[in-house]
């Protein structure tokens, strides 16, 4: 059984920094694509930031270019997401995502994590 299970998320102060953690069972963590997502209150999921099964990393939208970094250790199944200079408008629920692509994407694996809330506030 598959599991991905957030941690280090909670409230912090503006220009405050967090680190987020998730570690994975139940998965060969090295062949997959790891990625962070958020979802703020009456907004869409969007996808934060990438690292590759090949050892690329990309973080998406420049809202958090320069401020949050994705790493993953693959010795401990376990990717991050620091996260810097935090402003309000950070304020989401933030998941992990693994997914790996199959030869066609019906035999696409994907798997969820449950969410961390991360409020930036003063």
């Amino acid at each position: 059984q598959v599991q991905l299970v957030e941690s280090g998320g909670g409230l912090v102060q503006p220009g405050g920094s967090l680190r987020l953690s998730c570690a994975a069972s139940g998965l060969t963590f090295s062949t997959y694509t790891m990625n962070w997502y958020r979802q703020a209150p009456g907004k869409e999921r969007e996808l934060v930031a990438t690292s590759t099964s090949t050892g690329f990393s990309y973080n998406y939208g420049d809202s958090v270019k320069g401020r949050f970094t994705i790493s993953r250790d693959n010795a401990k199944n376990t990717v991050y997401l620091q996260m810097n200079s935090l402003k309000p408008e950070d304020t989401a629920v933030y998941f992990c995502n693994a997914k790996r692509h199959g030869l066609s994407p019906k035999y696409d694996v994907e798997f969820w994590g449950q969410g961390t809330q991360v409020t930036v506030s003063s």
